[in-house]
C-alpha cells in the first residue's frame, strides 16, 4: 500500500448500537477488499468495528486517537497515531481521508462531518446526522441506505476526489 491508495475514514460513535458496528464492520472489509486504507480515531464502537472488518477483509488500518498513549487504540488498529490534543484530533482523522462514511454517530461524529464538508471532502452517511439550514437545500451528507452503497459511493467519491488534488 502507498500513499496513493485511497484513505477513507469511517466514523460514527464508540457507543454504537449493535446495527451499527454490524454496518461499520462490513464497509470496513468491503473497503479492505477494494484496496483502501480505513482511517478512524482509533477507538470502539464503529471504529473498533471498521477496523475488524478491514483486518479481515486484508486492509490496513490507521487509528488517530485523542490521547497521548497508543496503547489505547482497539486491537484492530495498525497504526496507531497518539494526538494528546483529544476530540481536535477530528480535524485529523478527516484531513487523512480522501471521503468520510459516517454511521451513526453522536456529537464527534457531527463535528467530523462538519469539517470535511467544509474542507470539500466527500461524505457518505448510514443513518447519520441530517444536515440542512432553514430554506436551504440539503447538506452536502449522501445518504445511502446499505453498507454496500455507502462503500460503492464513498469508493468512487474517493477517487475523484484524490484525483483532483492531484491537479
Amino acid at each position: 500500500m502507498g500513499v496513493n491508495d485511497l484513505h477513507v475514514a469511517v466514523i460514527g460513535a464508540s457507543s454504537a448500537s449493535a446495527t451499527e458496528r454490524a454496518a461499520a464492520e462490513v464497509i470496513g472489509r468491503l473497503m479492505a477488499e477494494a484496496g483502501a486504507v480505513i482511517v478512524c480515531g482509533g477507538l470502539g464502537g464503529v471504529m473498533e468495528a471498521a477496523c475488524r472488518g478491514a483486518r479481515a477483509g486484508g486492509g490496513l488500518t490507521i487509528g488517530i486517537l485523542p490521547g497521548r498513549d497508543r496503547l489505547q487504540a482497539n486491537d484492530f488498529v495498525d497504526v496507531a497515531i497518539p494526538t494528546g490534543i483529544g476530540e481536535a484530533r477530528n480535524s485529523l482523522v478527516v484531513a487523512a481521508a480522501d471521503a468520510v462514511v459516517a454511521v451513526g454517530g453522536e456529537f464527534g461524529t457531527l463535528s467530523e462531518i462538519a469539517l470535511a464538508l467544509k474542507a470539500g471532502t466527500p461524505v457518505i452517511g448510514l443513518g447519520t446526522w441530517e444536515l440542512a439550514r432553514p430554506g436551504a437545500a440539503a447538506s452536502g451528507v449522501r445518504s445511502t441506505d446499505s453498507p454496500e452503497e455507502a462503500v460503492a459511493l464513498a469508493l468512487e467519491q474517493a477517487a475523484a476526489h484524490l484525483d483532483e488534488r492531484r491537479r
